[in-house]
């Protein structure tokens, strides 16, 4: 008996006792299982990073700047900014980057934020609202002041112009942060919406994109020429970043496609807003049939912008283009687990080589996120800009450099960004301040318009005109020599970038003909080594 059972015992296949004993398994254990493996499935999907934080005492980590160590400018701002040296710690309770992101979109508390419309109308029949936010407002309430525009016009208070995302407005809960923080500290704030958003229609042909500058242009020349002695601020956010990631990284992983259909449905909407003249300008069934933002700039953006396809729209548009070209202070802020501006397009070259740059990055932040302490209630973003702006308002290098421009000739054709600092926060991420000053590229970039009048306002004005060419020929010889060695330093530094990444590639190529060499010529070198030893163990 006991040799049969044994004979059908080996007789048995290997797979019917692995399935005999895997039944008498509990099946509740089954379901911990799978409920286990779903959890690390969704730790790594929403890329969590609590166990880190656990790990780390939720310390966070410290801030990464990349910066041209021979920039005095950087130095001497770096030095006060005590914000870019600690560290940043995420609030525990959203330590995923989809997390922050979706809590400031669905669910972040702003601070209330009473604003004072005024409507801007451009030349072209288009309509911007301006939301003004005041220290008065925030302090004691909008009824303190019939007028805000009466209580800072001639004033030396400085402004923020903030430039919202795609899609945002002064509404949305990041730039109420930004606004609430920046007025608390006594500064005004205006919110300058893009066209067709903030409440306001449509009333012309033209809608904003990634690369349209032109509105911002004309808001900071009137607001420059309403408060002439106010200095100057700029604030953009997301849509100022790199434009490709919408079509080269934003769906690198299965998480981020929800990203591009959530800012599909987004655009969509904004064409609903406005579909009686959107309707006769593109076509309006493959609008409403877009599936991801690429779809939607080929069927709308391109057209609207007047753009031969949609990757000129995206390499047009890049910002990384002209980082290199970039005169005044200027701060970048990115995290690196941001969905939306990913790492990728992040310009790091450029942006080392240039000294007039300071990119600040964090490991963790989400895309415009950046949530802090345990009840989520401050973004740790707008803490840095707002620091960063007093800084740039208080260092004696940033003045000295002022004066510096201001003792230069105001071209009539000039833009009034020349008046900097100025910032802008791109990106979810980015975030950056710019000042500006008197260089071709900006006049090259104003409009044929904008030059005919200008002409027209000479003509008008001959006195100012023999002003400006008397004060022409009392330019001293100091001020052309610094403007010689500043146009030879913007020729060197594009050309020093180009050639450290030759030599980054050199050194790399380098070594990978040693490791070809080593691989192709091993059997014949390890024959005659073998043969050497041989010899050697033999005597």
């Amino acid at each position: 008996m006991d040799c049969q059972t044994s004979a059908a015992k080996a007789s048995a296949s290997p797979y019917d006792l692995l399935f005999q004993a895997l039944a008498l398994i509990p099946v509740f254990h089954y379901f911990l299982a799978a409920f286990f493996i779903f959890l690390i499935f969704l730790y790594n999907f929403f890329e969590i990073h609590f166990l880190h934080d656990f790990l780390t005492l939720f310390r966070g980590d410290h801030v990464t700047l990349t910066y041209n160590s021979r920039s005095v400018l950087c130095q001497s701002v770096l030095s006060r900014c005590q914000i870019l040296h600690e560290r940043y710690s995420v609030t525990p309770w959203l330590s995923s980057p989809h997390l922050q992101t979706a809590f400031l979109s669905f669910f972040g508390s702003a601070p209330p934020v009473t604003y004072r419309r005024h409507l801007f109308h451009a030349t072209d029949g288009g309509t911007i609202a301006l939301d003004w936010l005041t220290f008065f407002d925030v302090v004691e309430g909008p009824s303190r002041m019939i007028d805000s525009s009466a209580a800072i016009k001639g004033a030396k208070t400085p402004i923020v112009i903030v430039i919202p995302g795609l899609t945002s407005d002064s509404a949305s809960a990041y730039v109420k942060h930004l606004a609430f923080k920046v007025a608390r500290k006594g500064w005004n704030v205006v919110v300058s919406n893009h066209r067709g958003l903030g409440g306001v229609s449509l009333t012309s042909d033209c809608c904003y994109n990634a690369g349209w500058t032109e509105d911002v242009r004309k808001i900071i020349d009137h607001i420059h020429c309403e408060y002439p002695e106010a200095p100057l601020y700029a604030v953009g956010t997301s849509i100022g970043a790199n434009i490709l990631i919408c079509d080269r990284f934003i769906n690198r992983r299965p998480v981020q496609k929800i990203y591009d259909r959530v800012l599909t449905v987004g655009l969509q909407g904004y064409a609903q807003l406005h579909q009686s003249i959107l309707s006769h300008l593109a076509d309006w069934d493959s609008i409403e049939k877009s599936r991801s933002v690429r779809d939607f700039d080929n069927h709308a953006t391109r057209i609207l912008g007047k753009f031969e396809t949609v990757d000129t729209y995206y390499r047009r548009s890049s910002s990384t283009n002209y980082v290199q070209n970039v005169s005044v202070p200027l701060l970048c802020i990115n995290a690196l687990d941001d969905p939306v501006c990913t790492s990728e397009a992040i310009p790091w070259d450029e942006c080392r080589a240039n000294e007039n740059i300071i990119l600040a990055t964090t490991t963790h932040g989400g895309h415009l996120a950046f949530y802090e302490g345990i009840t989520a209630s401050s973004l740790w973003w707008v803490k840095a800009v707002r620091e960063f702006f007093g800084v740039l308002s208080t260092t004696p290098f940033i003045k000295e450099r002022q004066e510096m421009q201001g003792s230069t000739v105001p071209n009539p054709l000039q833009s009034s960004i020349d008046q900097g600092p100025y910032v802008n926060v791109m990106g979810d991420g980015m975030v950056a301040a710019m000042g500006n000053e008197p260089i071709d590229t900006l006049l090259e970039d104003i409009s044929n318009e904008h030059m005919i009048q200008s002409k027209k306002d000479e003509d008008t004005v001959p006195e100012r005109g023999r002003s400006v060419e008397l004060t022409d020929k009392l330019y001293s010889e100091k001020d052309i020599l610094q403007q010689a060695e500043q146009n030879a330093k913007d020729l060197i530094v594009p050309v020093q970038g180009r050639i450290d990444k030759l030599s980054r590639r050199s050194r790399q190529s380098i070594w990978l003909l040693a490791y070809i060499a080593i691989i192709t010529t091993w059997p014949f070198v390890g024959s005659v080594l073998l043969s050497v030893l041989k010899r050697r163990f033999r005597k």
